[in-house]
């Protein structure tokens, strides 16, 4: 189970109400123990969701109202060592769940996750990102993320597929693996911490000018809620913060809250062969359409990570 799903089952126990939860996996969850959510009555299927007729036979049998698609292949670092599987999982995927939605006339609502990633290089000026910027994907993955999306809007315009499509920026919170920027940061200081006694710990990065805007994948999952309450069909959404912190900015803060002097060094194994320079997303339109806003702020997003790490 991924990140992101995990806080949006959560979120959805938190309201409640009972909800019949089907949940598609490709991995075994590392501990099923933690989806024990009492106002969800789950159940598990281990399938690959490029098996059309396995996950053709679960849809099918479970008849859902609603469907979060969030399996993707989400790490931009990877896309590059394999741009064929990053392509080939994030689009298929896609079009074997509106294939099936819609060749059984399964009457239900589908949120077509994207990313950020997709604007590409976007000149200052245009910044903060609204969602009618002309997209320029740079890396594999945002290419799959574009034909993801195209591919969700032409079902939604031809088929009338209720699906509503969003943007989504860089997740950060605690359960995030350390693939990913924030986490291998928390990971590698407190590891540091634990054997060096020194006053100074010293970071492998990429290029940390870069600017991103991170947004707490707590908030992000309510954005989802929302978006299934009230987004409309064949509408694209940023799920952002609005606000761009650069990487070096986040080792600061990371610092600050660790009390521990952080030096970094460039791990050349860590620059990519192209890289978006700043992304800062306009969030205005879902907070007009939907009333959602986000409210957990950096610091306390970057403190749960650090209590994360530390238990673990």
């Amino acid at each position: 189970m991924g990140f992101a799903a995990y806080y949006f089952l959560d979120y959805l126990n938190s309201l409640q109400e009972k909800c019949d939860v089907l949940c598609i996996y490709l991995d075994t969850p590392v501990n099923m123990d933690l989806y024990d959510f009492p106002y969800l009555q789950m159940r598990f299927a281990k399938i690959d969701l490029l098996n059309y007729a396995a996950i053709e036979h679960e849809l099918v049998s479970f008849f859902p109202t609603h469907i979060v698609h969030l399996a993707s292949f989400s790490s931009v670092a990877k896309s590059w060592h394999d741009p064929a599987v990053s392509f080939k999982n994030n689009t298929n995927i896609f079009i074997n769940l509106a294939e099936i939605i819609r060749t059984n006339n399964i009457p239900c609502k589908m949120l077509s996750v994207g990313s950020s990633e997709e604007y590409g290089n976007v000149p200052v000026e245009c910044i903060p990102i609204k969602e009618s910027m002309p997209l320029q994907p740079i890396n594999p993955y945002a290419v799959a993320r574009v034909a993801q999306e195209m591919m969700a809007l032409c079902y939604a315009s031809s088929y009338k597929l209720n699906i509503v499509l969003t943007r989504s920026f860089n997740h950060i919170g605690p359960r995030q693996r350390d693939i990913f920027v924030i986490p291998s940061f928390v990971k590698q200081v407190l590891a540091n911490m634990k054997s060096n006694k020194s006053s100074e710990i010293k970071l492998l990065t990429g290029d940390i000018s870069l600017i991103r805007d991170f947004i707490d994948v707590r908030d992000v999952v309510k954005a989802y809620y929302s978006l299934l309450e009230k987004g409309v069909s064949g509408e694209i959404y940023n799920i952002c913060s609005g606000k761009g912190h650069s990487i070096k900015s986040i080792i600061d803060m990371l610092s600050d809250l660790l009390e521990v002097k952080i030096s970094t060094a460039i791990d050349e194994k860590k620059i990519r062969p192209n890289d978006n320079k700043i992304i800062i997303g306009d969030n205005s339109k879902i907070v007009m359409q939907t009333g959602w806003e986000p409210k957990i702020q950096i610091t306390d997003s970057l403190r749960d990570v650090i209590d994360y790490w530390k238990q673990r």
